[in-house]
Formats: C-alpha cells, sequence, structure tokens
C-alpha cells in the first residue's frame, strides 16, 4: 500500500441542504436495495417515507414492502409489470401515466420528508411519462422533501437535476449463470 490516510480534513467547507436529490443508476444490482436502506435511516430518524413503485404492482408481494408496511411507510406499488408480460402495452402506458400522477402528488403535497420513486428511469426512457414534468416536479420540490430515483440508464437531464448520482456497476450476476431471482435477495 502507497497510500497514507489523510491527515487534514480533504473536504471542502460544508454547508446543510433542506432536501436532496439522489439518483441510483447502472447495469448492478443494488439501486432499489440502497433506496430502501435509505428508507430504514429515515424512518429511524422519525420521517415520514414514501415509495411509489412504477413496475412493480402490489402483487408481487416483496420483502422491502411487507417491512415498509409495518414500519408505517406510505407504500404504492402501481405498476403492471414487466413489460415482456404485458397483454397490452398501451394499457401500461395508462398505469404508468397514473402512478405518475400519484408520484406527483405525493411530492405536492410535501407531507414526506423522503420519497422514493422506484424504477421511474424506464418510464421516462420509454417515453411513457412527461420527462419535462418529472424534472420539473423534482426541480421544484418542497424544501424539506428529498427525493430518490432509481432504474438504470438514468438521463443526463436528471443526472445534471440531482445533487448526488451513484452508478452500480454489474460485475457479475447469478442470473448470467441461470440462477433465477431469490426471495430475500432479490425481492
Amino acid at each position: 500500500m502507497t497510500d497514507a490516510p489523510p491527515e487534514l480534513d480533504p473536504r471542502p467547507k460544508l454547508r446543510n441542504a433542506k432536501s436532496l436529490l439522489l439518483v441510483n443508476t447502472g447495469d448492478g444490482k443494488g439501486k432499489s436495495s440502497s433506496a430502501f436502506g435509505m428508507m430504514c435511516r429515515g424512518i429511524a430518524r422519525g420521517w415520514n417515507v414514501a415509495v411509489i413503485q412504477f413496475l412493480k404492482s402490489g402483487d408481487w408481494q416483496v420483502g422491502e414492502e411487507k417491512i415498509g408496511r409495518r414500519l408505517g411507510v406510505d407504500w404504492f406499488a402501481l405498476g403492471g409489470g414487466f413489460t415482456w408480460d404485458s397483454d397490452d402495452l398501451n394499457v401500461d402506458i395508462a398505469v404508468a401515466n397514473d402512478a405518475w400522477a400519484t408520484a406527483k402528488g405525493v411530492i405536492e403535497a410535501g407531507e414526506h420528508q423522503l420519497v422514493i420513486l422506484d424504477e421511474i428511469t424506464y418510464l421516462m426512457n420509454w417515453g411513457w411519462i412527461d420527462v419535462d414534468d418529472v424534472l420539473a416536479t423534482l426541480a421544484n420540490r418542497p424544501e424539506q422533501t428529498s427525493i430518490i430515483t432509481t432504474g438504470r440508464d438514468a438521463s443526463d437531464a436528471l443526472i445534471e437535476l440531482a445533487d448526488t448520482v451513484t452508478e452500480m456497476r454489474q460485475i457479475k450476476h447469478a442470473y448470467e449463470a441461470g440462477v433465477a431471482a431469490k426471495r430475500g435477495i432479490d425481492y
């Protein structure tokens, strides 16, 4: 090892922010899981937390939803599921727009200190929801409301707007070896 631990604080002068916009993106696992970890932090601080899931429906019964509801999270699983399972993408687009309307209402109400928009980047990239409206809503969020967005391929505009952007990079995944999603690990 050639690096010695820092002896002086390397950080610039820090200031407080009333809220942050975070983006968890990339092709690796952990985007939503990271957001749900922050959900737990917020709950531990006494925050009101909301989760809006844009792809998963209430039928999925994911572990995060189960524990989130027990902890008092306002949970909205509003998606239609995987696009390849869809009988009619036009219905999925309508569902996506309804989900965005719900999310926008939750954000604008300003009753939550943390709102997680799980897998919203897909709907933005597919043109299923009004990207300009999403970006304007995020930019003009109530000052006490932090927001986390998740999903692959976050747009340049979303990245530019964000305060913190983390890219999860896949190095190896069990799916590549033919292993199905595992309850308790993947959902």
